[in-house]
Order: structure tokens, then sequence, then C-alpha cells
């Protein structure tokens, strides 16, 4: 929910915001005549409630010949309020259902769509397989030929899109995901395993319940939606709370099982694992002040990076362009590793700042030295997901189908320095 002073002082920085991402700019304009309606009913509720009140008294001193008048008048004062509340609360719910439909204001996004972004920096080398003598061999032949994945059972089991992780493909989730937990707690993150099933406040109060509602599984007999990000859950853990910054931000890490109908991208990235409909993922969440969120935003990213630098992978981080954002997030950085077999950049972590978007949604507060409560800024990123194997597969296999565990993740796989072809 977009800030109402902000609606009201600076009009033309939300219609800005809104023509950026090519949306209407032309809500705003219907959000500050529905809420001067409100405004306007709701003052002239109140006086006639002060009359109401002040008659009363007069009722009840006044005489028997100047009683029938005064309660006359009494009543058809009742109706004048009764008309007045019904309007500003007609009015309060248009408010309401337009400024929902306002996204959060862009800041610092470069403008255009989803081919506009800005390329930040290119880290490491992509390597030339050429050079080595072989053809690079795609993720599902890989993990197939290891016994890692096996996407024609999980067909038969559950449909198109679900897949069973076996064998070194599971103990590499799982190695990938500990060593998230291990960054994020090092980084002062508490680690939560999060709810998967939400309340439709809290998954519209996020963001998500908007024009893509049709990715999102909903449960309809319980009424209850399941996840695409622990981002969700970590939203909601302080809803309607007013939470103590004094010491810095609040930091989660949230591990979670995420589920996506991944509605309209039939053909894209169909074989393998690339855009399936469960996944498990690591997410961090941060809680800060409205003068932190930037930096806080870069501690995210930096955080990302370190992740992709265990890994070993060849990426890019790039600056979303303000059509490509989420409705939530005010700017968005993502990283993209290199794809061998597709030659091209993969999308493996994300970090929004959405500023006080989701808070003023959720009721999210914090107390300011003066005692005045005011929104808090919420950011979230990724720190590991099952799409990484993707990306690891490919980028360290041999010629004989086996593949180098990075450096990073050994540990976290008993030591094993190589995945061997069953």
């Amino acid at each position: 929910m977009i800030d109402l002073s902000v609606l009201r002082d600076d009009p033309e920085l939300i219609r800005a915001s809104q023509r950026l991402r090519g949306e209407d700019p032309d809500l705003v304009d219907q959000a500050i005549a529905a809420d001067a309606r409100r405004r306007d009913a709701l003052a002239a509720f109140e006086a006639a409630r002060a009359e109401q009140k002040s008659l009363g008294k007069k009722v009840a001193a006044a005489s028997s010949d100047e009683k029938p008048a005064l309660l006359a008048h009494t009543k058809q004062l009742a109706e004048r309020v009764k008309a007045f509340q019904a309007e500003s609360n007609q009015a309060a719910a248009e408010l309401s259902n337009l400024t929902a439909q306002i996204q959060n204001v862009v800041e610092g996004a470069p403008p255009g769509g989803e081919d506009d972004y800005i390329v930040v920096r290119t880290v490491g080398t992509p390597r030339n397989f050429q050079d080595e003598g072989f053809a690079p061999a795609d993720h599902l032949a890989l993990g197939e030929g290891l016994g890692a994945i096996d996407t024609a059972r999980g067909a038969k089991v559950s449909g198109s899109r679900f897949y069973y992780l076996t064998g070194v493909g599971a103990r590499l989730e799982l190695a990938l995901l500990n060593a998230a937990v291990d960054k994020a707690v090092q980084a002062g993150f508490t680690p939560v395993i999060t709810p998967t099933l939400v309340k439709p406040e809290v998954m519209a109060g996020t963001g998500f319940l908007g024009r893509h509602a049709d990715e999102i599984y909903h449960l309809g007999t319980d009424d209850l939606y399941l996840v695409g990000t622990s981002e969700v859950a970590l939203a909601g853990y302080h809803s309607d709370e007013i939470v103590d910054l004094s010491d810095g931000p609040l930091r989660y890490a949230g591990w979670s099982a995420c589920y996506r109908r991944e509605a309209g991208s039939h053909g894209k990235d169909v074989r393998g694992i690339i855009r399936v409909h469960q996944f498990h993922k690591v997410e961090m969440f941060s809680y800060t002040t409205v003068e932190d969120a930037a930096a806080e935003h870069l501690r995210l990213l930096a955080l990302e990076e370190e992740m992709l630098a265990l890994v070993d992978l060849p990426y890019r981080v790039i600056d979303t362009a303000a059509g490509d954002l989420g409705s939530s997030a005010a700017r968005k950085f993502d990283c993209e590793a290199w794809l061998p077999t597709q030659e091209r950049f993969l999308e493996l972590t994300s970090t929004s700042n959405c500023t006080t978007y989701q808070a003023r949604r959720l009721g999210i507060r914090e107390r300011s030295a003066s005692g005045a409560t005011r929104a808090v800024a919420t950011l979230n990123g990724t720190l590991a997901t099952t799409r990484w194997i993707v990306a690891i597969l490919e980028n360290h296999q041999q010629a004989d189908g086996s593949v180098i565990v990075p450096q990073g993740l050994r540990p976290y796989l008993g030591g094993l320095e190589r995945l061997e072809p069953r």
C-alpha cells in the first residue's frame, strides 16, 4: 500500500512511477478523489454526530411543549449521520481498492520492460567446452546419468514439471541449502522453518494477489494459499506488530518448500528442473528503517554473490527495469548464472527492496524516538534454491559425464569431490 501522505502531497511522484512501470497513472487521480470524498464525508459525519450529542442534552432538558420539535429534528439528524457514515465507508472502501492497485513507488530502477535491464557487473568467465574437446550436456542428461534427477517418475506420480531428486541429487540440494543457512547465520540472520500455507490477508499483504494471482495455488476448502516463497510467511511473521529496530534490522532466513503454478509459461524452460511447480529455497528477509533500506539491499546482494562464489559459477548482476518489477518492489537486483547448453544467463537469485509497501498492508511498524509509530521497510533475497543444481551440473561437468563438486560444497557432502555417473 502506498503512503497516503505522499499521495496527497506529491501525487506526481506516484504518477511518474506508474508510468515507469507501464501502469495506469489515472489510478492516482481516482485515489485522490476518493480520499477527498472520504475526508469530506467523515468531517460531515463527525460534525453531525457532535450536533446529535448536543441535541440529546437539549431534549433531556426541554419542556413538554418543546420536545416534539426537538425529537423530530433528532430523527432527521440521525438519518443524516447514518448517510454521512455510509458515504464515508463507501469512499474508504473505494480508496482502499484503488490504492491496492497502485504499485510501489520505483526507486532508482531503470525505465523500460523485461529486456531493458542494466548489467551492473559480470563475474567470472564461462568455460570454452570446444577448447576442451567436448560438447556440454544439459543438466537433465547429466542428472539422469548421475542418478540425481528423475523427471519421468515425477510426471508419473504428480504430472508435468514435477521431479524426484535422488541419491547425489538429494544430497546436492541439501548441501546447497545448508551452506546457505550457514552463510545467513554467519551474517546475523535467524534461521526459520516457515509455514507453506498462509491466509489470504497475508498473501494479499505481500502483494502477490494482483494480476499474477493465477500463478498461486489456492486451497478453496480451507481458503489458504501455498506460498511461492517463504518471503510471504516471513513478511506475515510480524504483521500487526510494533517491532524494535533500536539494535538494527531484524533479519531472518526462511527455509521452505515453494509452490508455483507457472501459469502462462508453457513451452518455456520445460525440460528438466529449470521451471517447476515445487522446489526448495532459503530466503533472506529483513525488517529495517526506511533510512537504512538501500544499504540493507546492497548487503543482501553481497551475500547472494558470496554464495555464487562458493559454488564457483560465472554470473552477472542486473538492475531490473521498472516495468519488470513485482508490484511490491521499489528496486530489484537479479544474479544470473551462465548456462552453457543454452548459451544464456539464467536467473538464480533475486533481491528486492519493498520499502514500506508490504509493511503498510500488514500493519508492521516501529516506534520512533519521539514515540510515534511509522511503517518499517521490508527486503528479501534468495540465498539458494533447487534451480542452482542446473547451473552447478552444467558448469562443472566433465567429458565422461561426471561433475566436479565445487570446493565450497564439499564439506556439506562429506568431502565428496566428484559426482560419478552410475
